[in-house]
């Protein structure tokens, strides 16, 4: 029987991006369903002892840098260090992910959240730039007025807190997070055992 993933990201993750792709091709080996959720980890973060970037220790983020460095090329994936545009504002992305998601065009969904974090981390785009979100979303094959215009319905920005607190009842507390039979799988680094798990 196909497994299903619930998918917690943060539309402003290197990590997230890191293992996007992996994830992607992974849980389609498995015939999983997936179903992403763009969460605010600001607030998931703020109930579970984590801190936003800027108000970690020195010695924190200079590890943070070397393991960017040491997964990047690991993987031998195109990834900017210190992106320009970093951190972008993820609302309106995450609004228009919402959007394909409630209405049940979840692979979309997927998708446009993979570009959204392509674009931040590989393209140096400014993600959180209206123009620039349109090109993103166009890019991705989707009809860019429909989903913009989705993603200001009555209800997506409550939505985003939803899923916010969802996630916190379910225990998440990093991103990304793949949650299988309600096991926590955190950080990319995890996918191998995502696999496993999968395969079992």
């Amino acid at each position: 029987m196909a497994k299903h993933i619930d998918y917690y990201v943060s539309l402003n993750s290197p990590w997230t991006y890191l293992g996007s792709m992996r994830f992607e091709a992974m849980a389609k080996k498995h015939g999983a369903h997936v179903s992403i959720w763009p969460v605010d980890f600001g607030s998931v973060f703020a109930v579970s002892g984590g801190l936003p970037l800027p108000k970690r220790a020195p010695q924190r983020q200079a590890y943070r840098m070397m393991e960017l460095k040491r997964w990047r090329d690991h993987l031998g994936v195109p990834l900017t260090l210190e992106p320009k545009f970093f951190p972008a504002n993820e609302v309106p992305a995450a609004k228009c992910v919402i959007a394909l998601r409630e209405f049940g065009r979840m692979p979309d969904a997927i998708k446009l959240a993979h570009a959204v974090l392509r674009g931040l981390w590989a393209e140096e785009k400014d993600t959180g730039d209206p123009a620039t979100l349109r090109a993103i979303i166009a890019d991705c094959g989707l009809d860019a007025d429909l989903v913009l215009k989705s993603a200001e319905a009555p209800g997506m920005a409550e939505k985003r807190e939803s899923y916010t607190k969802y996630a916190i009842d379910q225990g998440v507390f990093g991103a990304p997070s793949y949650v299988i039979d309600r096991e926590i799988f955190w950080g990319q680094d995890r996918l191998d055992f995502v696999e496993r798990k999968l395969a079992s």
